[in-house]
């Protein structure tokens, strides 16, 4: 990025300016004004140094310094209509250099290079600072979205890969049932709801209301890496667990495998409870299968 975006050149963005000036420049624009003492905070420079920078953009007619209103022992310092000229044209050098290069990226690699830049800079920043990074919200979303049944399907093959070496059977099998559900969300019965960190599926849970004897079948629970311990968990079960209170469900199950501890735990705060065990095989491996249950709103424990 160093090499590609010119930050190894003396000059930058086809100005006549070291980046640290044309970064200069960019934080006057987003800003409109600033004194010497945040761009010094901003730039990351020493203050001698940003001094003689200064200077010399304003000898080139860049920028100009004007009176501090808050406070009149120091100067304000802002764009000239030059200084304002020059801004556009950096970014209009930039946002060519860059949309050129984002055009060879599908729209979901766009969006992974927005998010993950973003998330990086963020983390730089704090870790400069000193400071912790600002936690993400992620929001829960109700309902089929585009691109829910591949997300689904993709969390669980990669996950369960790794945790207990399923393959092709196993994400096979996810992306029919899911397909399947999905084609039956018009029953109010049924239900999805997906984590989003921005606009990126990072969890989901269904509800499958369509079980035996008016009861419930809680499906697709799953999180991203990115999206673990941050609490998407117990929100999306919260929504399904309050979805199925509402539908007065006379009871919720669940399967599992034995060993997914953390899973288990959100389970039972909820309700649920073990209700049958049993060790078989299961797409490539031998796994503790386990049934749980939870009982509907006025239903006694099962």
């Amino acid at each position: 990025m160093v090499r590609e975006l010119g930050f190894m050149q003396a000059t930058l963005a086809a100005t006549d300016y070291p980046p640290s000036s044309v970064h200069t420049l960019v934080e006057l624009g987003n800003r409109e004004s600033l004194t010497a003492v945040e761009l010094v905070a901003l730039l990351g420079l020493e203050k001698s140094s940003v001094s003689r920078m200064v200077r010399k953009l304003i000898e080139a007619g860049e920028i100009e310094e004007v009176p501090n209103e808050q406070d009149a022992r120091s100067k304000k310092l802002q764009l000239t209509d030059q200084g304002r000229q020059t801004l556009r044209a950096v970014d209009a050098f930039a946002n060519q250099r860059v949309g050129a290069a984002m055009t060879h990226l599908s729209p979901a690699q766009q969006q992974a290079v927005s998010e993950g830049l973003g998330h990086y800079a963020v983390a730089l920043q704090s870790q400069r600072l000193g400071t912790e990074p600002p936690k993400v919200t992620l929001q829960i979303a109700r309902g089929y979205r585009p691109g829910i049944i591949g997300r689904i399907v993709e969390m669980h093959a990669c996950y369960y890969a790794k945790v207990a070496n399923f393959g092709q059977p196993f994400e096979s099998l996810v992306a029919s049932d899911m397909a399947e559900l999905m084609g039956r969300l018009h029953n109010p019965r049924n239900e999805v709801w997906a984590a989003l960190d921005g606009e990126r599926i990072v969890g989901s849970i269904a509800i499958d209301g369509e079980g035996e004897e008016g009861g419930a079948v809680l499906r697709c629970f799953i999180l991203d890496d990115s999206a673990r311990g941050q609490g998407a968990g117990k929100r999306l079960l919260a929504e399904a667990m309050r979805f199925c209170d509402e539908c007065g469900f006379t009871a919720t199950r669940l399967w599992t495998f034995k060993g997914l501890d953390a899973a288990r735990k959100l389970y039972e705060d909820v309700g649920f409870t073990l209700e049958q065990e049993q060790e078989g095989e299961h797409w490539g491996g031998r796994i503790t299968g386990q049934w749980f249950v939870r009982p509907g709103p006025g239903n006694p424990p099962i």
